[in-house]
Parts: C-alpha cells; sequence; structure tokens
C-alpha cells in the first residue's frame, strides 16, 4: 500500500489515504512512482485535488509521516505538525515549530502550567483546575507527578 496527503492550497493536510500499489502507481522498473500515485489520487478523488506522498515506518520520506491538520512545507520538502503560532520558527534539523523563548521548566510544587500567550510572545503560567468535587473521597495535588491525585476515603463503620 501507498500513502498519500491530500493538501488543501494553504498546503494543510485534510485528508491520508492508502492506496493499493497496483501496477498502475509502478513505474517502468516496477518501483512507486508518486507522480502516478497522485494522478491515481486525482482520478479517484477529483482532479482538482493536490496529493503528496507520505511514507510511515521506520524511515519516512519527506522527514515524517503526514498527519492530518498537520502541514507541508514545500521549500523544505516536509511534512510538520501546522505551525501553533505566528512568532514561532522552524528548526530545520527536527522540523519542529520552536518558540521565541524555551519553555520553562515544568512546575510542580503547585497546580500551574506554563502557556504559550502570543501578544505577549512569552509563556505565562495558568492555573490547573481542581477536578469537580465528589463523593467518597479528595483531590490533592502530586508535586512528584505535577497533576491532581484522587484519595478515596475509607468508609467507617
Amino acid at each position: 500500500m501507498a500513502s498519500f496527503a491530500q493538501l488543501n492550497s494553504d498546503n494543510h493536510v485534510i485528508n491520508v489515504v492508502k492506496i493499493a500499489n497496483d501496477n498502475d502507481i509502478l513505474d517502468s522498473e516496477g518501483k512507486e512512482s508518486e507522480a502516478l500515485g497522485i494522478a491515481k489520487c486525482q482520478r479517484l478523488f477529483g482532479s482538482d485535488t493536490i496529493w503528496k506522498q507520505t511514507w510511515y515506518g521506520d524511515n519516512p520520506g519527506r522527514f515524517r509521516g503526514a498527519i492530518v491538520d498537520g502541514e507541508y512545507i514545500p521549500e523544505h520538502d516536509v511534512f510538520s505538525k501546522r505551525k501553533p503560532y505566528a512568532s514561532w520558527t522552524l528548526n530545520t534539523t527536527t522540523y519542529e515549530w520552536e518558540p521565541p523563548t524555551a519553555e520553562p521548566a515544568a512546575i510542580t510544587a503547585e497546580p500551574k502550567r506554563w502557556n504559550w500567550d502570543e501578544s505577549s510572545t512569552s509563556w505565562v503560567k495558568v492555573d490547573i483546575p481542581q477536578p469537580e468535587e465528589r463523593e467518597g473521597g479528595t483531590w490533592s495535588w502530586d508535586t512528584s507527578l505535577a497533576c491532581w491525585d484522587w484519595t478515596e476515603t475509607s468508609e467507617e463503620e
């Protein structure tokens, strides 16, 4: 099976399909041809659709396999997650989007986490709300795991 990513006009991945690598997508040497695969996808899904071949497994072409809601970056011929914020830049070694300033160390002592704030182009602390109260136990902040922990109370007879 050969995998192909359908792109919109902004190079965002909107679908990923697998098609049989029958003789109609193999070149004269019996190898998968991206051009023939694209032509088959356009026959199946419409001549006005945009496609790029993608691969999965140990050695994916285009650096990593395409994911729906990711993007194709033509100038680097790679698939990546979609750029999360306008201020972030693409690391051309890892093909990950990076903020202008690194995220601070994780907060474990209190129920807070870091969120990116694009308007100030900085990291800001935000609360991690305590889960809703319920009968039979209590919530407490676990500083070693940085998460809310549920502890059941024993019923006394």
